[in-house]
């Protein structure tokens, strides 16, 4: 298994539609949740992804500041059905956050995420930073990583 991180107009169609593919079979079918998943914000965006030969089964997204929220986000955060359980995600978060302070030399992080995964965000070192609000039918928090 191979990690990428690349920015939009370096994947490749292939691998594109793989991410496009994956996020599809969570968050639109799984989840049963109708939304616009293709929000342009994908173009500007760095894609951490994990390649299971050809298949792609974890993906998250890296967006600028100014992009979702004043400091640099994570989101679209989905490891596929038959590997969760796995540390994955865990393992993927921490790239995506060790690439934002390291990289970019940035202290904030934020991001939206579903109030069923507010312990797994809290222990990555988030705190909620909001009320429980609705996005898509779903119960979100605004969460926040901080240094210092």
């Amino acid at each position: 298994m191979d990690w990428k991180l690349k920015k939009f107009d370096e994947l490749s169609v292939y691998e594109l539609y793989e991410i496009l593919k994956l996020r599809s079979e969570v968050f639109v079918v799984e989840q049963d949740c109708v939304y616009q998943d293709l929000d342009d914000k994908d173009k500007l965006a760095f894609h951490l992804f994990l390649q299971d030969g050809d298949e792609v089964i974890a993906v998250l997204r890296i967006l600028p500041e100014n992009v979702s929220y004043e400091d640099m986000a994570i989101g679209r955060v989905i490891v596929e059905q038959s590997h969760r359980g796995q540390g994955i995600s865990r393992e993927m978060m921490k790239k995506a956050i060790d690439f934002i302070i390291e990289d970019f030399g940035k202290s904030r992080i934020k991001l939206s995420g579903q109030a069923y995964l507010s312990e797994f965000y809290q222990s990555l070192g988030f705190r909620k930073v909001s009320d429980c609000y609705l996005e898509d039918g779903i119960e979100h928090f605004e969460f926040l990583y901080e240094i210092g």
